[in-house]
């Protein structure tokens, strides 16, 4: 399927009827069912005794854990496996590069505890720019602001590896090696080149982790007027989307994606994130993989990527909580939207099963003056490392530890060790995502 195909087939159905759009998602799950049965070993045996006459719901679910254990069996191109992956990744130079001129490799950070695989094929490929092309923007005067103003596009996001929006970015530039439309900024390297990239350049969309963004935002040296905000992989909450909004003078909108499942849903202009059921099926359910109800908060949800013929997603689990619902949207659009349980810091959990989110202690460190910026990290059940921005660093953080210390003892919470970083906060790494707070503890 080319491209122009793709991408006709897309908008025609962004506002079709839901018989239409529920037609068309019927047909391209029964042709991937029947190509991984046919192609891939997993499946194949995954799926045996299962007539052709099926529900969706009796297909089988499939976890992340049981997928990397099988991988080469879940393929559906016996000349891949994870040997060749890792000899390919291991060159850093091959990241947005095509393995056999046929698939994108693409590695998630494992924030749930478990990294995975993910190959995208050419059609997968293809339905994402479809997707992206068709369905990125919430409003329309956005977009023609965006290509009145040249298409200019920034990603603060992780520069290296290969990660999803990296590796994407990558492929794109070396596809197009002529335009200068698109720039990734690492959100690793120092504010100041950060800052002075994002100002050179002046974006006309400006994309990032709702986090990163929020810090940005801190500066009065950043000095860019965007058409559009877009964040992604976090929770876009109120208080930072109004943060935002009062820094760039724009719109600010999200999305909802995952590496296995693609574009999953666009916001639109009342600011619901409907999803793309023509190209994925979004199932929420409970803890047993049970079905919810339509406005009830779900305990994980099962995608099946209708666009990867590669490595097949099908009934695939991933741990987010959404409230999917059917009501009509004024906006125009018939498919599903959904609200997502954001899942930003960690909840710090300490010795007899006590738990303490992690807005409590954000507000007790917010309220010292003194502090820029913070990161808390659980190291064990009684030790916490504090990493500090501040004026001055020593006194901040007395007073930190004291606050910290009172606030603890009346949870009951004793004989906790508070300890001072020489690091300062800093993003994941990896993923290129900014936690206020996590634990790791080994």
């Amino acid at each position: 399927m080319s491209l122009i195909v793709t991408m006709l087939k897309t908008k025609k159905l962004n506002d079709a009827p839901r018989k239409m759009i529920e037609k068309k998602q019927n047909e391209r799950l029964r042709k991937l069912v029947n190509y991984a049965r046919k192609n891939s070993d997993f499946y194949a045996e995954k799926y045996r005794g299962i007539g052709n006459d099926y529900n969706l719901s009796d297909l089988p679910v499939t976890t992340k854990p049981e997928m990397m254990n099988s991988f080469d069996s879940v393929l559906t191109d016996s000349s891949i496996n994870m040997k060749r992956i890792d000899d390919f990744t291991s060159d850093l130079d091959n990241i947005g590069r095509m393995i056999d001129d046929k698939y994108l490799i693409f590695k998630t950070s494992g924030s749930t505890g478990n990294p995975a695989v993910v190959l995208y094929d050419k059609k997968n490929i293809e339905v994402s720019s479809a997707v992206a092309a068709f369905r990125t923007f919430a409003r329309n005067e956005d977009y023609k602001s965006f290509m009145k103003h040249g298409k200019k596009t920034a990603g603060v996001f992780a520069d290296y590896g290969f990660y999803l929006a990296c590796g994407m970015s990558r492929y794109l530039q070396l596809k197009m090696p002529g335009k200068k439309t698109k720039i990734t900024v690492d959100v690793n390297g120092p504010e100041k080149d950060i800052i002075d990239r994002l100002n050179e350049f002046k974006p006309a969309m400006l994309s990032g982790y709702p986090s990163n963004l929020a810090l940005l935002a801190d500066f009065e040296e950043l000095n860019i007027e965007p058409d559009v905000v877009i964040t992604g992989g976090e929770l876009l909450t109120a208080d930072i989307r109004n943060k935002l909004i009062k820094k760039f003078g724009c719109y600010v909108q999200t999305h909802y994606s995952c590496t296995e499942g693609g574009e999953i849903a666009c916001e639109c202009k009342d600011g619901h994130l409907h999803i793309n059921e023509d190209w994925i099926i979004l199932e929420p359910v409970d803890k047993d993989n049970h079905p919810v109800k339509y406005g009830e908060l779900s305990d994980k949800v099962l995608i099946t990527n209708l666009s990867n013929y590669i490595q097949p997603f099908i009934r695939y689990e991933i741990t987010d909580r959404v409230i999917v619902h059917n009501e009509k949207c004024s906006c125009g659009k018939n498919t599903l939207w959904l609200e997502i349980e954001g899942r930003t810091d960690d909840i710090f959990e300490f010795e007899n099963g006590i738990k303490i989110a992690p807005m409590s202690l954000y507000k007790i460190l917010e309220e010292i003056k003194s502090i820029k910026r913070f990161q808390m990290i659980q190291r064990s059940l009684k030790e916490l490392e504090l990493r500090l921005l501040a004026d001055d660093k020593e006194k901040s953080f007395t007073i930190a530890k004291r606050d910290l210390e009172s606030f603890f003892n009346s949870k009951e919470i004793k004989d906790i060790t508070i300890l001072l970083s020489e690091d300062e906060p800093q993003a994941n790494k990896i993923s290129g995502k900014f936690k206020h707070f996590y634990r790791d503890i080994k």
